[in-house]
């Protein structure tokens, strides 16, 4: 079975953002004096750590779920999803960068989107061993 082009690209979208959050932290690194491997310093330092953790947490769910639902349920709605789940991640960055309390609604746009591909995936291998 070939690739779907448009879930490939939610895919390579999400890698781009994740390495994003990764050369955020670097550069916090640098601007605050944290070397490694400290992962202790100053609020805005942790804050840009956090966004990375918590985004590679994220993904390790969202990335299986999102394929499954591509492969055994609707790929347009799972591409959707996916997409949104970009956008939830996004927002979380940005309002987690900013404040920590700034963080939920990101949160819960990419947490729902991630619950939902899970629900996809398993009814539809479900529908298909049934």
């Amino acid at each position: 079975m070939p690739i779907p082009p448009l879930p490939a690209l939610v895919t390579l979208v999400a890698m781009v953002g994740f390495l994003a959050t990764v050369m955020l932290v670097g550069a916090a690194r640098v601007k605050h004096g944290v070397k490694p491997p400290s992962v202790v310093g100053p609020e805005p330092f942790e804050r840009a750590l956090r966004v990375q953790q918590n985004t590679l947490e994220q993904l390790m769910v969202f990335l299986p779920c999102f394929w499954l639902a591509v492969a055994f349920s609707s790929e347009p709605v799972a591409t959707a999803l996916g997409f949104v789940w970009v956008g939830g991640r996004v927002a979380f960055a940005v309002g987690y960068l900013q404040a920590a309390e700034k963080r939920a609604a990101g949160f819960a746009i990419s947490f729902t989107s991630s619950i939902v591909l899970l629900v996809m995936a398993l009814l539809g291998v479900l529908a298909r061993l049934g």
